[in-house]
């Protein structure tokens, strides 16, 4: 586990390191900001890969170094589009490890520990935990539509299995199942579930929540993050941040400044590059080719049942990144 830098300190009002519960081994939460535990411009990193397919950990720490090196102020691995759901516990570890190990002592790193499996996805919490991450991504249970009880039983084990801040994963599109009103109030009290990343593109909902619940909302929407900015929304957890992270950066530092016209003029800019990874829904496999086509990794291959982009897709998602103005044509 890295060192703990000087100046951590914990500033979330209601977490505090608390030996009582299970597993609390992480490191301090990194935070300038009370209000976004987590920082602002989170990536939701890819994992590099050999041709082979075998997880490529030296690839995986330039990728973050970088991303930090561009703006980012927290990154998460081990999200689906790490490919999470085909890479294995061992390597899970390693790769929340390395880039703990990387950049843990400027941004915090988060894990995710996502399953429809409440025992599975509680183990993966605890190693990323013991892995120095300092939070972890728990994504509503997918599939097998569980009744609300369930999806608050299943959050609060895991967030407690690993002992360190949990942030929500609300995504009905790919889950079947959404956190409604009255969960989020209830796991808000609880004390290391700390924020939401929402994908559900409901603006009216999160302004209430993240107001009536206190948690930190977060946009889990490459294309809403402004309105999420404008309804009470902290940042983004994001895929095409990785393609375009020092847009993203300024555009959240332009928000901030009180520059809207600065922060929409940044937010246009990342438009082609939006659509080129997330217009045919494949993201995981075309953030791969975009970060591939900066150079900043050596290859897109993906694993099963993801298929690696074509030449032609990998083109499209290229032309993309040039319009966006972060690649020559």
């Amino acid at each position: 586990m890295v060192a703990t830098a000087p100046d951590y300190e914990w500033h979330h009002p209601v977490f505090q390191p608390n030996a009582s519960v299970a597993g609390t081994v992480c490191r301090m939460v990194l935070c300038n900001n009370p209000d976004r535990p987590f920082g602002s411009v989170i990536p939701a990193m890819v994992t590099p890969m050999t041709a082979e397919g075998v997880v490529n950990v030296e690839s995986t720490r330039t990728l973050a170094a970088w991303l930090v090196a561009q703006g980012c102020d927290g990154i998460l691995v081990n999200g689906t589009t790490g490919e999470s759901p085909t890479t294995h516990s061992a390597e899970k570890q390693e790769l929340v490890a390395a880039v703990v190990e990387e950049v843990g002592a400027t941004v915090p790193v988060i894990a995710g520990a996502g399953s429809n499996d409440t025992a599975h996805a509680s183990r993966m919490a605890a190693q990323a935990a013991e892995a120095g991450a300092d939070g972890v991504l728990i994504v509503t249970p997918y599939y097998s539509r569980p009744s609300q009880l369930g999806v608050e039983r299943h959050i609060e084990a895991v967030a407690e299995a690993g002992g360190i801040p949990a942030m929500i994963y609300d995504v009905p599109a790919r889950t079947g199942v959404r956190v409604q009103a009255d969960t989020y109030h209830r796991l808000a009290q609880h004390p290391l579930i700390i924020a939401t990343k929402d994908a559900t593109g409901d603006i009216g909902a999160a302004a209430a929540l993240s107001e009536s619940t206190g948690l930190a909302w977060y946009s889990g929407d490459d294309g809403m993050v402004l309105p999420f900015l404008a309804h009470g929304g902290v940042g983004v957890v994001s895929v095409v941040a990785q393609a375009v992270p020092a847009a993203f950066a300024t555009m959240v530092r332009c928000w901030d400044a009180g520059d809207h016209a600065g922060a929409l003029a940044a937010f246009r800019s990342t438009i082609p590059a939006i659509s080129a990874v997330n217009g045919a829904g494949m993201q995981a496999v075309m953030a791969k080719a975009a970060v591939e086509a900066l150079g900043k990794i050596p290859g897109r291959t993906v694993r099963g049942p993801l298929v690696t982009a074509t030449d032609d897709e990998a083109a499209a998602v290229r032309a993309g990144l040039v319009a966006a103005g972060v690649l020559k044509g």
